[in-house]
């Protein structure tokens, strides 16, 4: 009971602790960028996600892992992965903001299925060994830049340009 009130702790404070960081330092900055280049660092940060092939590693994850968790965590994370990339080359083009919209709603929907898949297995966090810090460090700043992504992609441009024209003037 106090590992998972500890884990559970740990996910929120990560929250907590990436929204700081987001509010203060990420969003000012991206909001300033047309849409393009506003999302190519989120798309960046995203490229990274074969990382949950981690999940699938034995030893590194207990053995006990449920596999009911592990393999669509982890192959959700690699499908993730490849269209933040296939978003990130296909960005400049007409097709890049269809492929930018499918990466943030696989992405989005692949870390909230884990988080439901893991409570539904009764995943205890010792299961989880070293990527441990995966739900409880990295996919609380993965869901921000997700909500991040969406709002760049609903933004329009036009605001971002009368924004710019004014201060210019």
């Amino acid at each position: 009971m106090l590992s998972q009130l500890i884990f559970f702790a740990s996910v929120a404070f990560s929250f907590v602790a990436w929204g700081i960081v987001t509010a203060r330092y990420i969003w000012p900055k991206l909001r300033s960028l047309d849409r393009t280049e506003a999302l190519r660092p989120l798309l960046i940060l995203h490229s990274f996600r074969f990382f949950g092939l981690v999940f699938l590693v034995s030893g590194v994850v207990s053995p006990d892992l449920p596999s009911s968790f592990a393999h669509p965590a982890a192959y959700g994370d690699l499908i993730a992965a490849i269209l933040a990339l296939l978003a990130l080359l296909t960005l400049s083009t007409g097709a890049g903001s269809a492929v930018a919209w499918i990466f943030n709603l696989w992405g989005t929907a692949d870390l909230l299925t884990a988080f439901y898949q893991g409570n539904h297995a009764a995943l205890q966090p010792g299961q989880l060994g070293a990527a441990y810090v995966i739900p409880t460090l990295i996919v609380p700043l993965l869901l921000i830049t997700h909500g991040l992504a969406f709002r760049i992609l609903l933004r329009r441009q036009t605001e971002l340009a009368m924004r710019q024209h004014q201060h210019l003037a």
